[in-house]
C-alpha cells in the first residue's frame, strides 16, 4: 500500500532539485525531465546548473548555497515568480568526507552538519509555508544507508543521515493528513565524486543514473522509503535490529575495519 500520493504522469510537474551539478542529483533531474517535468536545478556550482539548462530545454538554473539561509531564500523566490509553488522538492545537496575517530576534525564535523543537515532544514523553511498552503506536494529528502546504524569511515557523514531520517518520519506524521508526500532516499554506494574518496571495495555499485530511475520509480510509488540497490540495503537493514556484539563483528568482517 503507497504511503504517498502515487504520481502517474511528471507531464508539466514542477520538480526543484537542490543537489544537482552532479552524480545523484543532476542524474535525477534530467531522469524527471525526459519524463515531462518542469526541472529547476540548485547548487553552488554555476557553470554546472547553466551547462544542465543548455542541454535540457525549459530547465531553470537557480544558483545557492544551502549554508546560507538568504540564498536559498533568493531562490526559492526566482523559483516562486517562474513557475509557482513546486510540485516535488528534492532536498540533495550532501557532503561527505571519510573520517574516524581517531582523525577527528570538529571543523569537518561541522561542515558536514551545516551542508546536509542545516541545509536541509534552510531548504523546508522556504518551501514548506507554500507547500501547506497548496495542500499538495511532495517533499524528498537524501539519506543514506550510513543513516542505519553506525559505519566505518563515516563519523561525520553518518550521524547526519541518521538525523535526516529521523526528521523525515517525524515530517510524516505531521504532513501525510495535510496532503503532502513525504520521503527519505537512502541509497547505498552510488559511483559519485563523494563515493570516489573511498579507500575501500563498495559492493553493489551503482550509476547516478541507475541510483535515478530507482528514485523516480519510488516516488511514482509511494513509497516513503526509496532504498537501493535491494540486494545490498535489505542486509544492512536486518543488521539495524542485530545485537551489537553481532553487528560490530559483521561489519567489521565485511569492511576489514
Amino acid at each position: 500500500m503507497p504511503l504517498n500520493p502515487v504520481i502517474e504522469s511528471w507531464q508539466g510537474r514542477c520538480a526543484w532539485i537542490v543537489g544537482a551539478s552532479s552524480g545523484i542529483g543532476r542524474a535525477t533531474a534530467a531522469a524527471l525531465h525526459a519524463r515531462g517535468a518542469r526541472v529547476a536545478v540548485s547548487s553552488r556550482n554555476e557553470a554546472a546548473l547553466q551547462q544542465f539548462a543548455l542541454e535540457h530545454a525549459g530547465s531553470l538554473a537557480l544558483p545557492l548555497d544551502v549554508t546560507d539561509h538568504a540564498s536559498v531564500t533568493a531562490a526559492a523566490g526566482r523559483l516562486r515568480d517562474t513557475w509557482g509553488t513546486p510540485d516535488l522538492v528534492f532536498a540533495c545537496a550532501g557532503h561527505y568526507r571519510p573520517m574516524r575517530a581517531t582523525e577527528y576534525s570538529l571543523p569537518e564535523m561541522r561542515r558536514h552538519l551545516d551542508i546536509n543537515y542545516l541545509g536541509t532544514l534552510h531548504v523546508l523553511d522556504v518551501t514548506l509555508p507554500p507547500l501547506l498552503a497548496a495542500g499538495r506536494g511532495h517533499l524528498s529528502l537524501m539519506g543514506s544507508v550510513a543513516g542505519y546504524r553506525g559505519l566505518p569511515q563515516a563519523l561525520a557523514y553518518g550521524p547526519t543521515k541518521a538525523a535526516l531520517n529521523n526528521l523525515a518520519e517525524v515530517m510524516y506524521f505531521d504532513l501525510h493528513d495535510r496532503g503532502l508526500g513525504v520521503s527519505i532516499v537512502n541509497p547505498g554506494f552510488v559511483d559519485t565524486p563523494l563515493t570516489a574518496q573511498n579507500p575501500f571495495r563498495m559492493p553493489a555499485l551503482m550509476t547516478p543514473v541507475q541510483a535515478a530511475d530507482a528514485i523516480v520509480r519510488g516516488w511514482q510509488a509511494g513509497q516513503f522509503e526509496i532504498h537501493f540497490p535491494r540486494r545490498f540495503t535489505l542486509g544492512l537493514k536486518t543488521l539495524q535490529s542485530a545485537w551489537h556484539g553481532l553487528y560490530f563483528a559483521a561489519v567489521r568482517r565485511a569492511t576489514g575495519l
